[in-house]
């Protein structure tokens, strides 16, 4: 099972914070962001968005109809496990 240890961030492709994205076997995957601008990032937390089996942004699971913002590092966690069990 995939957690937050294993993201890799790199600077967002718009230059401002850090982005992670992952895959999973299931098809489904995650990006991950931390910035200033995202929602939560002034108070270092992460936004998570849901991928489909394309890398695209779905909003069409049972964990979010929206990015996931305000989370913390164990937050992430346990999304990325929701994610991983669909």
């Amino acid at each position: 099972m995939k957690t937050f240890d294993d993201l890799k961030f790199t600077k967002h492709p718009i230059g401002v914070g850090v982005q992670a994205r992952i895959q999973f076997d299931n098809g489904y995957g995650a990006s991950v962001v931390q910035g200033y601008y995202i929602n939560g990032g002034d108070k270092g937390l992460y936004e998570l968005a849901v991928l489909d089996n394309e890398g695209h942004v779905t909003y069409d699971t049972p964990i979010a109809n929206d990015v996931i913002g305000y989370l913390t590092e164990e937050e992430v966690t346990n999304v990325l496990k929701q994610i991983q069990e669909l």
